[in-house]
């Protein structure tokens, strides 16, 4: 018999049928070659198996041991081949057990989250998710590792290595938040208004500090004066409360913070651009139904939920 690397796994096919069959013709339309097909193919299992497989009897085509040694044999390996190149199984979310990594900013966490947690209860309740913040090596060796399975809330003007998979998710206004007590801001802010106030900075841990609105400002090199740069939108919040400074934030995140802190939202300059999320996932895991399934539920949640 031939090595492996010399022997043409095609045949495995035709020979389960020939033996199964014990009939060229029955064989040949089993697996949909013509007679003379299926006979030149029994030849050469006849030449590479050094057997000849099948005896003309008084009672038809017999198998010879050899064959039907093999037989189960081969069957068995079929069959895991069929296993190993079937699509993966679907993801039944309601039977699952499953343990999600996401990471995300902090604007995930505390606006989306706990309604999609609430969602996911209903329809998979016994799968968990487990929440960190998007750090410099999230949206990289960790999500290639499977430490992570998706990365979600990076805005799109940040540095997203070219690899992986990113779609867009979520597009919010930018409104600002200053302290009730803060008498010297308005209802709005002009250009000129907006530049002059100190300001409280977000930055998040990737690493990346340049944001859309530093973006925006550049482009009028325009300068602004941050007192703190923070990578949390509640402390930064608590000290807008506390200072004349100001924030730029997520609409959906500051009324949040109008309903737990001593704060107020101001409307920015008109020309001041919004903010486009996304989600992150890396191409190794893109055909992954369970995935799959989770990208959908956080998808569900692409616009502003209306209070």
């Amino acid at each position: 018999m031939k090595p492996l690397r010399q022997f043409d796994l095609n045949l495995l096919i035709i020979f389960e049928a020939l033996i199964t069959e014990c009939h060229v013709s029955k064989a040949a339309e089993k697996v949909f070659l013509s007679q003379s097909a299926m006979s030149h193919a029994l030849n050469r299992l006849r030449q590479q198996l050094d057997d000849p497989l099948l005896i003309r009897t008084q009672n038809g085509l017999q198998p010879t041991p050899r064959a039907l040694e093999m037989l189960p044999d081969v069957r068995e390996a079929l069959q895991l081949i069929n296993r190993t190149i079937a699509p993966s199984a679907s993801f039944v979310a309601h039977k699952s057990d499953r343990t999600f990594s996401i990471a995300c900013t902090d604007y995930f966490e505390s606006v989306i989250f706990p309604d999609l947690l609430k969602h996911l209860q209903i329809i998979a309740p016994n799968i968990t998710l487990e929440i960190e913040m998007i750090s410099e090596h999230a949206s990289s060796t960790r999500l290639e590792n499977r430490q992570v399975d998706i990365v979600v809330g990076m805005d799109t003007t940040q540095k997203i290595p070219a690899h992986l998979i990113v779609e867009q998710w979520r597009t919010e206004k930018f409104v600002c938040l200053v302290g009730k007590d803060n008498h010297l801001v308005k209802e709005s802010l002009s250009v000129e208004q907006f530049v002059s106030l100190t300001h409280v900075v977000f930055s998040d841990l990737t690493g990346d500090t340049t944001s859309a609105i530093d973006n925006w400002l550049s482009s009028q090199q325009l300068p602004r004066h941050a007192i703190a740069r923070t990578t949390n939108y509640m402390a930064a919040a608590r000290i807008v409360s506390k200072t004349p400074a100001i924030i730029t934030l997520p609409s959906q995140m500051a009324e949040l913070f109008c309903q737990m802190l001593p704060v107020r939202m101001v409307t920015p300059p008109s020309t001041i651009p919004g903010i486009t999320m996304t989600t992150v996932h890396h191409p190794l895991f893109n055909n992954d139904p369970a995935l799959k399934w989770l990208k959908e539920q956080i998808h569900l949640f692409k616009a502003p939920q209306v209070a």
